[in-house]
């Protein structure tokens, strides 16, 4: 379980959010945002909402290796992971 800020933890591959159980929908809006990604908002009858954004950052993984017989040599490896905006 990693915690993902506030009082939202994320189990493995999925987000809990156990404030919402039991809560009636009112609206459900979802928003092409202007970055790479998609914005999810619900209103919740008790005047409460909550909101996702789904967006696609790209990863690089790279590496320098030495070919031949058998199994490359990895001489160097390289990774980049975009950082999220809060």
């Amino acid at each position: 379980m990693t915690k993902i800020g506030g009082d939202g933890f994320m189990q493995d591959n999925y987000i809990e959010c156990p404030e919402l159980a039991g809560k009636t929908i009112q609206m459900v809006r979802i928003y092409r945002d202007n970055g790479d990604g998609t914005s999810v908002q619900i209103e919740l009858t008790d005047g409460t909402n909550f909101s996702c954004r789904v967006s696609i950052r790209p990863d690089v993984e790279a590496a320098i290796y030495k070919g031949g017989v058998g199994t490359p040599e990895t001489l160097r490896s390289y990774q980049l992971w975009t950082k999220s905006v809060d």
